[in-house]
C-alpha cells in the first residue's frame, strides 16, 4: 500500500497515540509535476542576427536548427530589447528590462533603479516557478544576470543561478569567454575545462555534454519527472572561436562581400515566406563601406573573419543537434516544449574593419589592418579573440537596418523558433504576430495551466509584463494579444503599438550621418532636441524593415508614439537615460566590504573576478610576494591578470624575476632582472609609476615606469610606454598561476609556481619604495 500523503502546511491526516503501534503514519508530499507535463527547453544564442539561421534566409548551413522549423514553428515578429542581460532578464522573468533593473549589460551598472543590475527577487524567474511544480531546472551556459562585483567566492550567491531557481549550473556567469578556454563555474565554484584545445575541447561541445548529463542523471532515477533546461551558448558572441575545419568549409564563399550576402538572404526569406511579399531590403549603411571599396587585401580578411564566423555558426548547430538527438534517443523530444532565440541582433563590436581580438574594442584601441592580415590564418584559434567587421553585422540581420545596442529592427528583431510535437499541431509554417521576450514565460505557464505565482520564497510577486502567444500556436491567423512594447537601449529608444513603429536614435540613424560616436552621453538638452526634432515613425504593418520615415505625414500618431514611450518609460524605471558606455564602465559601485587599497592573496585560491579584482590600471601600484625557494629554485606565476588577448604577469623563470604587460594583443612590454633570485625565503616586488596622464579615448593606457625589488633592493627598471586604459576580457586575477591562455609566450599555462608562495599583496595605496642607491647604480649602468 503507498504511504499516505499530506500538502505540507495543511493538518497531519495520520494518527498519533502514545506508541507507535497505535499509531498511524503520514507523510510531506513531495512536490510532484501534473501527469504528462511537457519538459521545457530554451536555446539562447547570442548575437545572433535575424538573417543568419538556413531557415531564416542565410547561407549558413545550420540543419538542426532548420528541422526545429520544419517540425514546428517559425515566428517573424520576435522582439529582444538590444543587448545581452536586459533580453536575459526578460527571457526568465517575463518582465521588462528595466523593471528588472537591468537597463544594460551588468558591467556598465549605475546607481539608478532601472540600472543596478541587481533584479529584484519580486521579479520571480521561470526556474523558481517550475522548481515549486515538480521540475529538474537546469541552467547550462552563459549566465550574465548577476552583477559583476557579486561574482566573486565572496558572493553573495543570491543572484547565481541556484540562487534563482535552478538546481544544477554549469556555464560561465560573464558576458563572454574564450571557447577554447572558458571561465567555468559549477554550481557555485570555479572548475577548469575538462581539457585543453590540444585535445579537442570546445566550449559548446562541453556546454551540450553537461546538459546531457544533467538530464540522464535525473531521469534514470525519475524518468517522469519533467525537467526545464536554459541552454545558453557563448556562440555566436565573441571571441568566434572554431576548429578551423570548420571554417574551412566556407572558402571562398563570402568573397562577393556583404551586399551580396543579404540579397541572398532576402530572396531566400521572401521565398521561405519568412518576410512579407511586398518587404523591402534596408539602404545600405551609411557606416558600412562598399565591399568594392575595399583593398584586395581588406577584403581577404573580411571573407575569412565571416568565414570563420559561418564555421562557428555551423558547428553550434552540430552540438545543438547532439542534445536534439539525445532527447529523441531517451523519448523525450517530441514531449519537449523548445523555444530558440537570440538575445540581440548582431554585433557591431568589431568595429569597421573587423579585428583579431575584441578587447580592442573594449579599450579604444582598434588595430591596424596590417596586423589583422598578419593574423588571418589563426582567426578562431586559441590564439585569437576575433570578430568581424560592421559589413557582416548589417549583413547578419538582413532585411533590417543597425544592429545590437540599437532600438531600430536590426538590434531587437531576431530569430525565433517553436516546437512542440506533442503540442502542436502545426508544421513548417511562418507565424506573423507581434511578440517580446517577456512573452516567454507567460507562453510557457499558459501551456503548462500554472497561474503566475503570487510568492516565491516568501516575497510577494510583481504582474508579468508579457503575455502569452500559446494561441497562436495553431491558428496563423490569431490576433496579436501585444499590443504596446517600448524600448531604450544606450540611449536609443523606439516604441511598437499596433503596428506602427516611433524610433528616436541616438546618436543618429548612423554615426557618419550624426558625426557622433557610440556612447556619445545624452544631456537634458540633447533630450528636449530630440524629442522635438528627431523621432521617426514607421508603419510596421506596410513598412517590415523601417525603410519609410511617415513623421512627416502622420505628425499626431508621432506624438501619440512619443507620448506613449514616456508613458511606458514611467512604469518601467527607463528614466533617467544615459547613453554613456565608458563612463558607466568605470563608474565605481559598491563593494561587499569597504574600499581597500590593499589585497591580500594567496595561491590555490579561485581567481578574482575583473569587477572584484584589486583596479591596478592608471595608477601607482605594487606588488609584493612572499616567497620561499627550495635548493635549486623555483619558478612560476606570483600574480597574473588576464589572457593571451591582454593582462599582465608577474613571474619567475629561469631563476630570474619578470613583468609583462600585454597590450591587447599587440605589444609585450617587459622588465626583468639579471639577478638570480636566491634560494630561501625572500620578498620579490614589483613597482608601476605612472610617468604621465592616459589618453583612453585614443586607446593608451597611463605610462610609467616598472621596477622590480628583490628583498627591497631595487634590481631592474624599465618604461612602459603605453598600458591597457580601460579593461582586461577575461580579466580574472590568479595567484600563483596564470590558467587559460598565457599572458606572455615565455611559458606554458598555467605555469603555477613551483616554490612556497606564503601571499601575495596588491597595493593601491601609491606608496612605493624608493632605493636611491640601487637607482643611481642602474643608470650609471646605462650610460
Amino acid at each position: 500500500m503507498a504511504p499516505k500523503e499530506y500538502r505540507p502546511g495543511t493538518t497531519f491526516p495520520g494518527i498519533i497515540g502514545r506508541t507507535t503501534d497505535v499509531s498511524s503514519p503520514a507523510w510531506p508530499q513531495p512536490v510532484r509535476a501534473v501527469s504528462g507535463a511537457p519538459n521545457v527547453l530554451f536555446i539562447v544564442l547570442d548575437d545572433t542576427g535575424f538573417g543568419q539561421f538556413g531557415c531564416y534566409g542565410s547561407p549558413m548551413a545550420t540543419p538542426n536548427i532548420d528541422a526545429l522549423a520544419e517540425g514546428g514553428l517559425l515566428y517573424n515578429n520576435m522582439h529582444t530589447t538590444a543587448l545581452c542581460s536586459p533580453s536575459r532578464s526578460c527571457i526568465m522573468t517575463g518582465r521588462n528590462h528595466h523593471a528588472n533593473a537591468m537597463a544594460g549589460i551588468t558591467e556598465i551598472a549605475t546607481g539608478f533603479p532601472g540600472y543596478n543590475g541587481n533584479i529584484p527577487f519580486e521579479n520571480g524567474f521561470l526556474s523558481e516557478m517550475l522548481l515549486q511544480h515538480g521540475y529538474n531546472t537546469y541552467m547550462v551556459g552563459k549566465w550574465h544576470l548577476v552583477p559583476s562585483e557579486q561574482e566573486s567566492a565572496a558572493g553573495p550567491y543570491d543572484r547565481w543561478p541556484l540562487g534563482r531557481g535552478f538546481e544544477r549550473f554549469y556555464g560561465f556567469l560573464g558576458g563572454d569567454t574564450s571557447q577554447w578556454y572558458p571561465d567555468l563555474v559549477y554550481d557555485n565554484h570555479q572548475v577548469e575545462p575538462p581539457a585543453s584545445p590540444e585535445d579537442g575541447y570546445h566550449l559548446t561541445a562541453d556546454l551540450v555534454d553537461k546538459a546531457i548529463s544533467f538530464i540522464a542523471s535525473a531521469k534514470q532515477v525519475a524518468p517522469d519527472k519533467p525537467f526545464f533546461l536554459n541552454f545558453c551558448t557563448g556562440a555566436t558572441h565573441a571571441p568566434h572561436h572554431v576548429p578551423k575545419e570548420w571554417a574551412d568549409v566556407y572558402r571562398g564563399r563570402f568573397d562577393d562581400g556583404w551586399d551580396a550576402y543579404r540579397e541572398y538572404t532576402f530572396n531566400r526569406q521572401k521565398q521561405r515566406g519568412v518576410v512579407p511579399p511586398d518587404a523591402e531590403l534596408s539602404r545600405h549603411d551609411p557606416d558600412v563601406p562598399d565591399w568594392d571599396s575595399l583593398s584586395p587585401d581588406a577584403r581577404r580578411l573580411a571573407a575569412r573573419m565571416m568565414e570563420v564566423y559561418a564555421g562557428f555558426v555551423s558547428h553550434t548547430d552540430y552540438h545543438i543537434g547532439r542534445l536534439l538527438d539525445f532527447l529523441k534517443d531517451i523519448g523525450e523530444f517530441d514531449d519537449t516544449l523548445i523555444m530558440v532565440v537570440s538575445d540581440n541582433g548582431a554585433s557591431p563590436e568589431g568595429g569597421v574593419t573587423g579585428t583579431t581580438n575584441e578587447l580592442q574594442f573594449f579599450n579604444n584601441a582598434p588595430e591596424p589592418i596590417e596586423d589583422s592580415l598578419r593574423a588571418i590564418d589563426e582567426l578562431g584559434s586559441p590564439s585569437t579573440f576575433n570578430h568581424y567587421p560592421w559589413g557582416w553585422t548589417w549583413a547578419g540581420n538582413t532585411p533590417f537596418r543597425r544592429w545590437k545596442r540599437e532600438t531600430y529592427r536590426g538590434g531587437v528583431s531576431d530569430p525565433f523558433l517553436v516546437h512542440w510535437p506533442s503540442g502542436i499541431g502545426a508544421r513548417g509554417e511562418v507565424r506573423t504576430q507581434y511578440a517580446h521576450l517577456v512573452d516567454m514565460v507567460p507562453t510557457v505557464l499558459d501551456v503548462l495551466g500554472i497561474e503566475p505565482m503570487s510568492t516565491i520564497k516568501g516575497v510577494p510577486q510583481s504582474p508579468l509584463h508579457g503575455v502569452s502567444f500559446a494561441h497562436t500556436f495553431d491558428n496563423p491567423a490569431a490576433p496579436t494579444l501585444h499590443h504596446t512594447q517600448y524600448f531604450e537601449m544606450l540611449g536609443h529608444r523606439a516604441i511598437d503599438h499596433d503596428g506602427w513603429r516611433a524610433v528616436c536614435p541616438w546618436p543618429g540613424s548612423s554615426f557618419a550621418e550624426a558625426d557622433k560616436p557610440f556612447g556619445t552621453p545624452i544631456t537634458a538638452e540633447d533630450l528636449g532636441e530630440l524629442d522635438a526634432h528627431h523621432w521617426e515613425l514607421y508603419h510596421i504593418d506596410e513598412d517590415f524593415a523601417e525603410n519609410h520615415d511617415v513623421a512627416a505625414e502622420h505628425p499626431d500618431k508621432l506624438i501619440e508614439m512619443i507620448s506613449l514611450w514616456y508613458v511606458e518609460a514611467g512604469k518601467y524605471n527607463v528614466l533617467p537615460i544615459d547613453s554613456s558606455t565608458l563612463q558607466r564602465l568605470i563608474v565605481e559601485r559598491p563593494q561587499i566590504t569597504p574600499a581597500q587599497t590593499s589585497y591580500t592573496l594567496r595561491a590555490g585560491t579561485e581567481t578574482l573576478p575583473a569587477a572584484v579584482a584589486p583596479r591596478v590600471l592608471n595608477r601607482p601600484h605594487s606588488i609584493t610576494a612572499d616567497v620561499e625557494l627550495p635548493p635549486g629554485g623555483a619558478e612560476g606565476v606570483l600574480l597574473s591578470q588576464g589572457t593571451n588577448a591582454g593582462g599582465w604577469s608577474f613571474y619567475v623563470k629561469d631563476g630570474r624575476l619578470h613583468y609583462a604587460h600585454n597590450y591587447v594583443r599587440r605589444a609585450l612590454y617587459r622588465v626583468s632582472c639579471t639577478d638570480t633570485v636566491p634560494e630561501g625565503r625572500h620578498e620579490l616586488r614589483f613597482e608601476f609609476e605612472p610617468t604621465d596622464m592616459p589618453d583612453i579615448a585614443h586607446g593608451k593606457g597611463t605610462p610609467g615606469r616598472a621596477q622590480l625589488y628583490i628583498d627591497r633592493r631595487l634590481v631592474a627598471q624599465s618604461e612602459i610606454p603605453v598600458t591597457t586604459p580601460v579593461a582586461f576580457n577575461p580579466g580574472g586575477m590568479t595567484c600563483g598561476a596564470n590558467p587559460g591562455s598565457a599572458v606572455v609566450p615565455d611559458y606554458a599555462p598555467p605555469f603555477r609556481f613551483t616554490g612556497t608562495l606564503h601571499s601575495v599583496t596588491v597595493d593601491l595605496s601609491g606608496d612605493l619604495i624608493t632605493d636611491v642607491d640601487s637607482e643611481i647604480r642602474m643608470h650609471m649602468a646605462r650610460q
